[in-house]
Formats: structure tokens, sequence, C-alpha cells
């Protein structure tokens, strides 16, 4: 039995001008409406299904909660039973909302890798199918159709601007690009000062692995991208930028009282480029950016958030 995507083909609406500091209208793909609250309900839903498909009866991941609450919403409209291990940095309303949804919620370790392991070595012990977070092609197929939807559209945009953490976002823009013909489109990966794995590896030119993740964008938190992410670069125009957390909380408040839709600071990162990095935006005519949303979020953890960055000599523009 082949089953109907879970995911919806979201909004794409376009700023006006004077929205942000680059200038430019910028086309905004909101993913923040997915039913999960996130675009990852795209590639886990995608890679969830194509295990049942293929028997799976039951199903462990490990999530920091955004893919954590795909698969959970992915496991309980298929009928089959998920397991989400998270990490402690995960916030106790963000497990409750992925228990809401159906699945049985484990914290285990400090961070995502060591709640991966227990995940990997659960589901080993069990004979029940793991599904990962970010890291397999079948999520990164799943991740592509945005940019196909973008594209049926008939939207014409000139470089996409995209979130960062493990790298299933990344991978699966830059698929879709490929796929659509426009290859030679560029991505701006995004990540948050304290959780910018990729920037680090980049830089280095080899996988780097933070020793910690210090930024509250906690669903960039993953301390190593995935090995075909690191080895994107190599094969696809994209240019790695890093914002501070405060950057990232201005975006979300910002896009809050434009949109009327809340993101978190892992989403805001890629908002805040438009503002924060506006200059890296001035040889194009129509950027895309990619909303991915998130649901460790509330109109009172953002004005919290501010409040702790509150700065009475605003930074400029860097670029």
């Amino acid at each position: 039995m082949l089953f109907a995507p879970l995911h919806l083909d979201t909004p794409l609406l376009q700023t006006a001008p004077g929205y942000s500091v680059s200038g430019k209208p910028l086309w905004l793909k909101l993913d923040a409406l997915q039913p999960s609250g996130s675009f990852k309900l795209r590639g886990v839903g995608r890679l969830c299904q194509h295990e049942v498909e293929n028997g799976a009866r039951e199903i462990f991941c490990a999530s920091g909660g955004n893919a954590g609450i795909a698969a959970a919403y992915t496991g309980r409209a298929l009928g089959v039973p998920v397991t989400i291990v998270v990490p402690e940095t995960t916030a106790a309303d963000v497990r409750q909302t992925i228990a809401a949804t159906g699945a049985n919620v484990l914290v285990h370790g400090s961070v995502f890798d060591e709640a991966n392991a227990h995940a990997v070595e659960l589901a080993r012990s069990r004979k029940a199918t793991y599904v990962h977070p970010f890291d397999h092609p079948l999520l990164w197929d799943g991740h592509a159709t945005l940019i196909d939807e973008v594209v049926a559209k008939g939207a014409k945009f000139d470089c996409v601007v995209t979130s960062v953490g493990g790298g299933g976002l990344l991978a699966g823009i830059v698929e879709g690009l490929k796929r659509n013909g426009l290859s030679e489109v560029p991505v701006i990966a995004v990540e948050t000062e304290g959780a910018a794995s990729l920037h680090a590896s980049l830089k280095a030119n080899e996988r780097i692995t933070l020793s910690a993740i210090t930024s509250i964008a906690n669903s960039l938190g993953a301390r190593q991208v995935a090995q075909h992410v690191f080895d994107l670069p190599k094969q696809h125009p994209i240019e790695s930028v890093v914002v501070s957390d405060a950057d990232a909380v201005a975006a979300c408040l910002k896009f809050a009282d434009a949109q009327r839709i809340l993101v978190e600071p892992a989403c805001g990162a890629a908002l805040a480029v438009a503002d924060v990095h506006a200059g890296l935006l001035q040889r194009f005519d129509h950027p895309l950016i990619e909303v991915c949303g998130g649901i460790g979020v509330s109109l009172e953890k953002l004005r919290a958030w501010k409040e702790s960055f509150f700065d009475p000599h605003p930074r400029k523009s860097r670029a």
C-alpha cells in the first residue's frame, strides 16, 4: 500500500521591499504551517511512510523536538507506535507536545548525540525501525518537495536562504534545486553562534564536532553535520553565514508582528539574514527564505529571550 504524503503544500508569499534592511522583496515559504509545526514532516513523513510500507511495525527516532513531533504525527496517522528519545536540553513543554501527539517520549543524555545513540540501540534491541532525523536520502527527497512547490507556483527566485542544524533541510533544498533544473541557484546556509558546526567545518576544511551547543536555537543543535552535507559545497554553490541568538530572536519577533506566526530562533536565523547580512543579498533580485517553523516557541519565550539579549546600542548590518 502506498500512502499519500502527509505534509501540506504550504503558502508562499512575498514581502514588500521595505520589510528588511536588504530592500529586497523576499519570498517566504511558510513551512511553519505544516501540521507538525515545521518542515520536518516533509522528510520524516516520507521516510516513516517508506519504512511502514516495507514492514515496519514500530519506529524509534531521536530528536531535539521537531523531528520527534513529525515522527509522532506520522506514526499516529499510520497506526504505528513511535518512541522519541530526546536529550535533557529539550524543554518540558516540547516533550509534552510530542507525547500529546501520541508518541512515547524518553529522555536520555545531555546532547542529541547521546539521545541518538540510545534510540539506535533501543531500536536494535526491539528489532524495530530507527529513523534518523536528518541523515538519510529519503529525508532529503521529502524536504526537496518544498522547492517543487515553489517552482510549481511559477515563483521566480535566484537564491535560497535556509537554517542549518544537522543539514537535512539543506540537503533537501539542494536536491530540489537539482531536480528542477536550478543547480546554478545558490543557497545561503545560516547557523547561530554556538551551534555553527557546518560553518566551523567549512572553515577548517574537515568535518568538525563541536564540543558543546551553546546557542538557544537548540533545534540547530547537531554538534556535527552529516557527511553528505559537508560535501555539498563541492557540488553546489553554498555560502555559510552565522548570526547571533539575539539576531535570530529579533527576526522571530519581527516576523510575528508582520505575519502573526510564531517560529523558533532556529528559524529566525534564516529570517535574520535579510537584516544582519543585508549586503549579501544585494546581488540577488528575489531571495527565497525557507520559514522552517518549529514547536519550541511561545510569545512568552520570545519576550524573555529578547530581554536577556537587550542591548541599548544595537548593531548595524554586518554586510
